[in-house]
């Protein structure tokens, strides 16, 4: 059994990291988000990753972070919100601990 969860374990990370590659500039700017949902989940993922956890963050705070990661800074805002990786209460913006993330590794 454990010998399944690592290859599991190994999957993931292998699509995770082919995600990354295909998504993500080596300059960290996103080529395009991904229309199939688990793939978009791993960008988003890597996305909110980024943002330091104990700020919080004004709508123009959160769209200058975007911006220079993908020229369309209002929908990954959205998708960030959507996917519970982002928070907002009265326009601004904290994020939520990872255990509130969509996670892509439920997704098949």
């Amino acid at each position: 059994m454990s010998e399944q969860v690592n290859n599991d374990l190994t999957k993931d990370e292998k699509l995770k990291t082919s995600v990354l590659r295909n998504f993500i500039t080596d300059q960290g700017s996103i080529k395009q988000l991904p229309s199939q949902l688990k793939k978009r989940l791993i960008v988003l993922e890597h996305i909110a990753a980024q943002i330091k956890p104990d700020q919080h963050y004004t709508e123009k705070e959160i769209n200058d972070f975007i911006k220079p990661l993908h020229a369309d800074y209002a929908t990954i805002r959205r998708e960030l919100y959507i996917h519970r990786f982002v928070n907002r209460d009265h326009e601004i913006y904290h994020v939520n601990d990872p255990s509130q993330w969509r996670d892509w590794r439920t997704l098949s």
